[in-house]
C-alpha cells in the first residue's frame, strides 16, 4: 500500500523526488503519512479535499483484501 500511495501521490505533484511515504503498522491497521512540498500540498489535497478522499478510497479498497483498516495521513 505504500507502494500505491507513493505512485498516486508523484503523479499529482510537481515535484515528485520531495514525495515521502512512510508506513506505521500495527495489529489490525496500518497508518500511512504521506509527506508533499508545501507548494504541492493543494494538488494532493484538491478542491475541498476531493483528491485526499479519492487517494483514501483507493487505498481502503487495497486494505480489504488484506483485512487491514488503513488511514492515510497527508502531512
Amino acid at each position: 500500500m505504500q507502494e500505491l500511495v507513493s505512485a498516486i501521490a508523484k503523479a499529482l505533484v510537481d515535484n515528485p523526488e520531495a514525495v515521502q511515504v512512510k508506513e506505521i503498522s500495527g495489529e489490525q491497521s496500518v497508518i500511512i503519512e504521506l509527506k508533499v512540498a508545501p507548494e504541492d500540498m493543494g494538488k494532493v489535497i484538491g478542491r475541498q479535499g476531493r483528491i485526499a478522499k479519492a487517494i483514501r478510497t483507493v487505498v481502503k479498497a487495497a486494505a480489504t483484501k488484506e483485512n487491514k483498516r488503513v488511514v492515510v495521513e497527508i502531512i
